[in-house]
C-alpha cells in the first residue's frame, strides 16, 4: 500500500491521491459541527467557527511570532468591547495567553532570532525596573500580596515579555508599515464610534457601564464625555491626541499631497475624537510631542513651520474666548487654566494626604493595593480609598518613592536611548518613522500625569512596543546591518 505522502509527488498529486483522507476528515467535522449546534445551539455555533480558526491561528503563531505579536495588538483594541458581554470573561488573561504564546514561538524559532539585542542598554534598563517589581512582592507593607499580579502585568511584566519579542524577531519595514496602518485604522474606528455616542446615543450595554458606576467620570452638567471603544473617556482621549500627533508628524514630513491631504484629515478627525472625550489633559500629549519632534529633527525649517501652526491655536485657546460656547472647546481651553480646575484641586489635596500615609513607607504599600486591585483584595485598606487619578501617583503609591524614582528613570533613558539612536539614522524613513514614535511615546509619559492611561490597554501593548522599536531602530538603517 502506497504511503500517505509520497515525497516523489507534487502536493496537489498527493492530496489527490489521499482524496479518502480528506472526505473522511471533512465528514467527522461536519457530524461535530452537527452535534455541537444540536446540542449547544448558538454556542454550538460559534464553536463550529471559532475552535478551527483558533487551532489555525495557532499553528500560525507558532509558526510566526510576528503573527502573535499582530494578533495581540489587535485584541488590545478589542478588550473594550468586553462592556458588551453578559458573560464574566477574563479577556485580560486571554492577551496574557496570546503573549506567553507569541514568547514560546519566538523560543521555537529561536535559529532565526537576533538574540544578542537583548544586550542593549535599554534591556538592562527596564531589567532593572522588572526587578525591583518582583521584590516588591515581599513588601512587608502589603496587605494581600496575592493581588501583586494583578498590577504587576501592567507595571512591568508583559513589557519585559514584548520587549524580548520586538527586540529578537526579525521585524521588518514592512511590519512596522503594518503596525502604523493597524493603529490609525482602529484610531479613526474609535473616532466614529465617539461621535456616534456623542451625536447619535449610547448602546443598551454603554447605558448599563454608566449606570454601574462610570456615570459620575463620563456625565458632567449633562454632557457625555465620549469614550468610545476604550476603557474610559481618560483613555480615549489621549489616545486620539497621541495619533492626532502622529498624523501631524507624518504630514509635515511626507512630500506626496495626496498623503498630506489623508493625514491633514485624519487629523481633524482624531482631533475632534479628543474633543468629544472632554479629556483636558490630553491636550498635553500635542503639547509635550510637538516640542519633541522639534527637537529631534534639530532642523530649524520644521521648527519655524510647527511653530506657525501651533503657534497660533495655542494662544487663541490661552488669550481668548473664542468658540467658548461649544463645551467641547471650552473643555480643551479649561486644560491650561489648570488652578482654576476645582476636580484638579482636590487631586492636590489627595496627593497631600498620600504624602502623609507614604512619608515612612519608602517602598510603598505593594504593588496592586490601589486602584481596581486594590478596591477588589483590600477595599479598607487606606491606598484603595484615595483615587489615583495619575498613572505616577499610582506608582507612587505602591511602589513609594524609590518606586517612583526608578520607573521615572527608565522612561526618561528610554527617550534618551531612542533619541541618540534616531540622530545616528541616515535612513530617511526610518528617522521619520521613529520620530513620530518616539515624539508620542513622550506626550503619553506627559499626560499619563493627569490620567493613569500608560498601563491600559491598548495604549499600554502601544507604548511597550513602540518603546524597544525606538531604541532598536538601527537596525533598520541603510548603512547598518539588520
Amino acid at each position: 500500500m502506497n504511503p500517505l505522502f509520497n515525497d516523489t509527488l507534487s502536493p496537489a498529486d498527493q492530496w489527490r491521491n489521499n482524496r479518502w483522507l480528506l472526505t473522511l476528515v471533512g465528514v467527522l467535522c461536519a457530524l461535530t459541527a452537527g452535534w455541537l449546534i444540536g446540542s449547544w445551539g448558538t454556542m454550538g455555533v460559534l464553536m463550529s467557527v471559532g475552535v478551527p480558526i483558533a487551532i489555525i491561528l495557532l499553528v500560525g503563531v507558532l509558526l510566526e511570532p510576528r503573527l502573535g505579536l499582530l494578533i495581540y495588538l489587535n485584541l488590545s483594541f478589542l478588550i473594550g468591547f468586553t462592556r458588551f458581554l453578559t458573560a464574566d470573561i477574563a479577556v485580560g488573561t486571554g492577551l496574557d495567553g496570546i503573549l506567553v504564546l507569541t514568547l514560546l514561538s519566538t523560543f521555537l524559532n529561536g535559529k532565526r532570532m537576533e538574540w544578542k539585542r537583548l544586550r542593549r542598554p535599554a534591556f538592562w534598563v527596564l531589567i532593572v525596573w522588572l526587578s525591583f517589581t518582583i521584590l516588591e512582592y515581599f513588601n512587608p507593607e502589603h496587605p494581600h500580596p496575592s493581588s501583586w499580579f494583578y498590577h504587576a502585568r501592567s507595571f512591568s511584566l508583559s513589557w519585559f515579555l514584548l520587549a524580548i519579542i520586538v527586540s529578537v524577531n526579525p521585524i521588518t519595514k514592512g511590519d512596522i508599515k503594518v503596525l502604523f496602518i493597524v493603529w490609525l485604522v482602529w484610531s479613526f474606528f474609535a473616532a466614529l464610534w465617539g461621535f456616534k455616542q456623542q451625536y447619535i446615543g449610547l448602546e443598551p450595554a454603554e447605558l448599563r457601564w454608566l449606570a454601574e458606576g462610570a456615570e459620575k467620570q463620563h456625565i458632567l452638567w449633562g454632557q457625555l464625555r465620549s469614550f468610545s471603544f476604550y476603557s474610559d473617556a481618560g483613555q480615549f482621549g489621549s489616545e486620539m491626541a497621541g495619533v492626532t500627533l502622529l498624523c501631524l508628524i507624518l504630514f509635515f514630513e511626507t512630500d506626496s499631497w495626496l498623503y498630506r491631504i489623508v493625514y491633514v484629515l485624519l487629523a481633524i478627525i482624531l482631533f475632534w475624537g479628543f474633543a468629544v472625550s472632554g479629556t483636558r489633559g490630553a491636550l498635553f500629549v500635542i503639547l509635550a510631542g510637538f516640542p519633541a519632534y522639534f527637537g529631534l529633527k534639530r532642523n530649524p525649517v520644521h521648527i519655524l513651520r510647527g511653530l506657525m501652526v501651533a503657534g497660533p491655536v495655542l494662544a487663541i485657546l490661552l488669550f481668548t474666548h473664542i468658540g467658548d460656547s461649544v463645551y467641547q472647546i471650552w473643555r480643551i481651553r479649561s486644560a491650561l487654566h489648570p488652578t482654576e480646575d476645582a476636580s484638579f484641586l482636590v487631586r492636590l489635596e489627595n496627593q497631600q494626604k498620600l504624602r502623609n500615609f507614604l512619608k515612612d513607607k519608602p517602598f510603598g504599600a505593594g504593588i496592586g493595593t490601589s486602584s481596581g486591585a486594590g478596591q477588589r483584595f483590600s477595599p479598607n485598606y487606606f491606598a484603595a480609598q484615595i483615587p489615583t487619578d495619575s498613572w505616577y501617583v499610582q506608582i507612587w503609591i505602591e511602589t513609594g518613592v524609590v518606586g517612583l524614582t526608578l520607573y521615572l528613570l527608565m522612561l526618561a533613558s528610554f527617550i534618551l536611548i531612542g533619541t541618540i539612536k534616531i540622530w545616528q539614522l541616515k535612513d530617511p524613513w526610518v528617522t521619520t518613522m521613529m520620530i513620530a514614535l518616539l515624539a508620542e511615546f513622550t506626550g503619553i509619559c506627559v499626560v499619563s500625569y493627569t490620567n493613569p492611561i500608560l498601563g491600559q490597554f491598548p495604549t499600554s501593548s502601544i507604548l511597550f512596543i513602540n518603546s524597544f522599536l525606538f531604541t532598536t531602530c538601527d537596525r533598520w538603517d541603510t548603512h547598518k546591518q539588520a
